[in-house]
């Protein structure tokens, strides 16, 4: 049967460089995936249904209309049994939901023939969709979303994800932002020698959500504390509207034992490499 990964989506920055008269918020962010994430599958089936298992399947329980179905729907699946081994958390700041739509799209084009929507299609989804509907590299997205472009030169990173086992609102984090009219990353990005320079670069960058969702939820504070204070760990931070924090780690050792040492019951800990340039 076919399957697909839906990696996760990590924001290396997030600039929010202004908002629209209908309240939708202009980005600027460097955007990379892991090498881990959920995974879809598809077989043949009577009508379009999805089936959720994996340990994050509890999160979705219930809830009967999720991405995936909506983008079935969009692309004009038939006959399609789609299974999802929910392995990222809920609302977690890793584009899940927007990940998974996208590898049901490529999933029933190349398996059911059918035209992959457009960047507006798409966008009436949800805006992350245009940026994993993309291939899997380093990328530049910005406006509401819509706009992405591959990002050159950038290497493999070693990183840990980590979130405190709790889901964040969206909406909520945005709603606490004081301030929407940021400056955008530089028009032209530099040229990293590695992955020691790119987080010299990225340490003057921003997620400027990360102050409001703190705000909302202060272990994050306590979790990215945790995190830069691993030996070996050169770049901190929050990624999309949290919860999830991420390190960017010199080795891949370094990485396994402060993934080891930042254990809990109830985090979600996940070391894993970015997939570069």
């Amino acid at each position: 049967m076919p399957s697909r990964l839906a990696p996760a989506k990590i924001n290396l920055t997030l600039h929010v460089t202004g908002q629209r008269a209908d309240g939708y918020h202009r980005l600027d962010s460097l955007v990379v995936f892991a090498r881990a994430g959920d995974r879809l599958t598809l077989s043949a089936g009577q009508g379009v249904t999805l089936d959720v298992a994996g340990p994050m399947a509890g999160a979705l329980a219930g809830e009967g209309d999720n991405l995936v179905l909506r983008a079935a729907r969009l692309i004009g699946a038939r006959h399609a049994a789609l299974l999802l081994d929910k392995r990222l958390p809920v609302a977690s700041g890793m584009g899940g939901g927007s990940s998974d739509a996208a590898a049901a799209l490529h999933l029933l084009a190349q398996v059911q023939g059918l035209a992959l929507p457009d960047t507006a299609a798409l966008m009436g989804l949800g805006a992350d969709l245009p940026v994993c509907m993309a291939a899997p590299v380093p990328a530049r997205m910005r406006g509401l979303g819509e706009q992405v472009e591959p990002v050159p030169g950038l290497p493999a990173l070693w990183l840990l994800l980590v979130n405190p086992g709790q889901g964040l609102s969206t909406p909520a984090v945005f709603k606490a932002l004081i301030s929407r009219d940021n400056p955008p990353m530089p028009e032209t990005l530099p040229h990293w020698r590695d992955s020691a320079d790119l987080c010299d670069w990225l340490a003057g960058m921003r997620n400027d959500l990360q102050a409001p969702a703190q705000a909302l939820m202060p272990q994050i504070g306590v979790l990215l504390d945790d995190i830069a204070a691993q030996p070996g760990c050169r770049l901190a931070r929050m990624t999309g509207s949290g919860a999830t924090c991420f390190g960017i780690f010199d080795t891949e050792p370094a990485l396994h034992t402060a993934a080891a040492a930042l254990e809990a019951p109830g985090r979600f800990v996940l070391a894993t490499q970015t997939m570069p340039s």
